[in-house]
């Protein structure tokens, strides 16, 4: 559990390098391979206005057989659960490409409220697909703190 820990503070600094919005959540995610060491990561905005952190992570990764083995015993750590719907209609949610990846186990510190999609089901989501959800709720408000801007209920 420390090392769920120690990634999830690398996300938050991530999450603190997102340019600020008033229309989406800052957010960081890291994809952890079995062994410890970092394959991606990523951030919301950090390749274009609409891309979301999982969404950045997973984009630098490749589709070779190697990285897809990887990614089935992997962890990918975000500081908010991951989407499961987006306001882009042309964007996949991230719960559906972390599914698609392969990856079996996500790690969150706070769940997404209400602000931009009434009804977010991403945990849920993830766990009817067999997905280890790993929910660190006493590191939510360090992940939050930068997207204090916005409501929040």
């Amino acid at each position: 559990m420390n090392q769920d820990r120690l990634w999830m503070r690398h996300a938050i600094g991530l999450a603190r390098l997102c340019p600020k919005s008033t229309t989406a959540f800052a957010v960081g995610a890291v994809i952890v391979g079995a062994d410890g060491v970092e394959l991606a990561d990523g951030f919301s905005r950090e390749t274009d206005p609409k891309v979301h952190a999982e969404e950045a992570a997973l984009n630098k990764l490749g589709d070779e057989p190697s990285t897809r083995d990887a990614l089935a015993h992997a962890t990918i750590y975000s500081t908010l659960e991951p989407c499961s719907q987006r306001g882009s209609a042309d964007r996949v949610p991230c719960t559906d490409r972390i599914l698609a990846a392969g990856i079996r186990r996500v790690v969150i510190a706070w769940r997404e409220p209400a602000t931009f999609v009434t009804n977010c089901v991403g945990v849920e989501k993830l766990r009817e697909h067999g997905i280890e959800v790993i929910e660190l709720a006493d590191m939510a408000d360090e992940a939050m703190s930068m997207n204090r801007h916005l409501d929040l209920n």
